[in-house]
Order: structure tokens, then sequence, then C-alpha cells
């Protein structure tokens, strides 16, 4: 990675009673991935915690209030301006109904092994795909 600075995102991977996770579709208001799918989340505000904005973000973004489970995983990827550290939680929903921002124009419920019908962020598609894996087979 380069000398660019480090900067913290969230992804919340919300899951419903039928054990399928929310996937967001970007919209054309995003200057970046439009058409992509991903997880509820975004950028970490100075002062703020990771569990603080990953609450936020997926109220903002989907009208859903979120209880945190667990920790799903972390990677990394490099951006024009800054090196993101995403550190992605599991989650269930304890209030709301689903309503999109405009940084959204679909939303879909969708269970784990069905994440490859769909065209993912770049550079967090092979970690969502690893996770899947994780999650879907037998211990």
């Amino acid at each position: 990675m380069s000398a660019k600075p480090f900067r913290l995102a969230v992804k919340a991977i919300v899951f419903d009673g039928a054990d399928r996770c929310l996937l967001l579709r970007r919209s054309a208001t995003n200057k970046n991935f439009v058409g992509c799918w991903e997880w509820p989340g975004g950028k970490v505000d100075d002062g703020e915690d990771f569990a603080t904005a990953t609450l936020r973000e997926t109220v903002e973004e989907a009208g859903l209030q979120i209880e945190l489970i667990g920790l799903a995983g972390v990677t990394d990827f490099e951006m024009p301006v800054a090196n993101i550290v995403l550190l992605c939680m599991e989650a269930r929903i304890v209030a709301g109904e689903l309503r999109l921002s405009p940084e959204h124009d679909a939303a879909e419920w969708v269970p784990l092994p069905e994440l490859g019908r769909f065209k993912l962020l770049p550079r967090v598609d092979q970690f969502m795909f690893a996770y899947a894996a994780r999650k879907t087979t037998p211990a």
C-alpha cells in the first residue's frame, strides 16, 4: 500500500428472520461503483467509534435499527485518496422498516450462498464470498 492516509469504514451484514442478508444497490448519485451491490455501511466519522458508525450508517442507508451480534471480519483496499480498512459486523434488526436513502436504488434479502448472482462492490467482493463460504460450510 502507498503512503496515503488510512480511513476506517464499516459494513453491517444485516440478517432477517430467514437467515438472508440485506444487499443494497448503489444508485447513480454515487461517484463510484454505481450499480454494484453492497452491505449497508460507510465511513466512520472523526471521533466516532466503529459500533456507533455501523448503527448510524444502517439507519441512514436502510432505515433499520440494528443490534451488532458479532465480528464478520476485516479487509482492506486502496482508494484514490486513502487506504481503507473495512470492518464488517454481523447484525440483526431490532426496529424499523426498510427505507432506502438516495445512495441506493434497490434492496434485496439474499441467502449468503446466492451472493454470486450479484455484481458486488469491487475490492470487497472476495471478502464477501469468503465470508459466505465460511458461514455456510458445516462445522
